[in-house]
């Protein structure tokens, strides 16, 4: 019993930290700013106000937004499905791999040339925050969902290039400089990730199809559990076989869409509770690793900002080769290029960087930081004007 106390002290934190991150939804609405933003910035305040919350051990911090990615992916694929994914498959695919890829060059180019890092820590910069997220968008719409092949291609490459950002940044690190021998390694690496994620999702997607098909379970609660075991079966497995764990729990996401199997719909409402509380999770977890004094100094801010607005123009250059025969109309490909907005996984992947050597680990860090505040912040509150002068249809989500 002589733990109870502080246990009881942890738990009122924890409480009111998911009890204020809940509320940050309806404040959204009231000043006009997206929700992810607002649990970063306050989490970030309070690791300000007590100091000791910066001591949360790094690994612990990867290890719950990994956890939280795991299940924003396999619902994220879950809510597109088969069905909706395979006339658009090759725009995403595209738009989600070399999109990304180029989205990456361009941008480490801008800070060689410009802010004049070395090409290491631009790539590193770069790899970061290329990824783009489906959350933030949902969010800054008002939890609209953009209807047709629009929102289609900007789930099915935010689900996709976070798989291929984060493989992208492993590679890199692994690398540890740019050479021609740690290029080719990076990237092996990569295909090797794509491809075994790839196998194995759809392997795992349909063996987990059919095990909630075949064994009926004595009680309803325990179908979520045995779905939550199967996605995290999968990621461990695929991880441990050298692919890419996300990329393998997107797949399996969308093979999970279209199966036929006992209590969906409750198993679903439950993963879509599952993805919301890790999108809450990642953002205030990640934002206890922002320093905002660190963000204050002019050789963070300013590149940062630098980057944050060339990546508006960066990206349509980018994407659009790879729209040109998407089906997408003039405006509908304008909106995709627009929308591709930064969440959790750049920030993430920002945070590896200070787990290396590389110099000036902090200030490549809290670049990324800067990058990510001002697209959901500036970019994202301008979306829904975009969605409205473009004329994109949007829906009221069907759960």
């Amino acid at each position: 019993m002589s733990d109870s106390m502080p246990y009881a002290h942890l738990l009122l934190i924890v409480s009111g930290v998911g009890l204020g991150a809940l509320l940050t939804s309806r404040i959204a609405n009231v000043v006009r700013v997206p929700a992810p933003l607002l649990m970063l910035v306050a989490a970030a305040v309070t690791a300000q106000i007590f100091p000791a919350t910066h001591h949360l051990e790094r690994q612990t911090v990867d290890r719950l937004v990994v956890l939280a990615l795991i299940f924003i992916l396999f619902d994220g694929g879950a809510q597109i499905g088969w069905s909706k994914l395979k006339p658009m498959l090759s725009p995403i695919l595209l738009v989600a791999v070399i999109g990304t890829f180029l989205t990456a060059a361009i941008a480490a180019s801008l800070l060689v040339t410009v802010v004049g890092l070395q090409w290491y820590p631009a790539l590193l910069i770069a790899a970061a925050v290329a990824p783009t997220d489906p959350a933030v968008v949902f969010s800054v719409l008002g939890h609209r969902e953009v209807s047709g092949g629009t929102g289609t291609v900007l789930q099915g490459e935010s689900g996709g290039n976070d798989p291929v950002g984060i493989a992208l940044m492993l590679g890199l690190l692994a690398a540890g400089a740019i050479t021609s021998k740690s290029m080719l390694h990076v990237g092996r690496e990569f295909l090797i990730e794509m491809v075994v994620g790839t196998v194995l999702g759809i392997v795992g997607g349909l063996a987990m199809n059919w095990f909630n098909r075949a064994v009926r379970l004595p009680g309803l609660g325990l179908y979520p559990v045995r779905s939550i075991a199967c996605v995290l079966l999968i990621f461990a497995a695929t991880t441990l076989l050298h692919g890419s764990g996300f990329l393998a729990v997107f797949v399996a996401g969308i093979l999970a869409a279209e199966a036929e199997a006992p209590y969906k719909k409750r198993i679903g409402q439950f993963h879509l509770a599952a993805a919301s509380l890790g999108e809450i999770v990642a953002f205030v977890v990640l934002g206890l690793t922002v320093r905002l004094g660190d963000l204050t100094h002019l050789r963070v801010w300013w590149p940062g900002l630098l980057l944050a607005v060339a990546l508006v123009l960066i990206r349509p250059i980018a994407l659009l080769p790879c729209l040109i025969r998407s089906g997408l109309g003039r405006n509908e490909r304008a909106f995709v290029m627009f929308a591709g907005l930064k969440g959790a996984v750049p920030i993430l992947l920002g945070s590896y960087i200070l787990e290396t050597t590389v110099a000036d680990a902090s200030r490549l860090y809290g670049i990324v930081v800067v990058v990510v505040v001002f697209s959901v912040l500036v970019q994202g509150s301008l979306v829904p004007f975009a969605a409205r002068r473009l004329s994109i249809e949007m829906s009221e989500p069907q759960h």
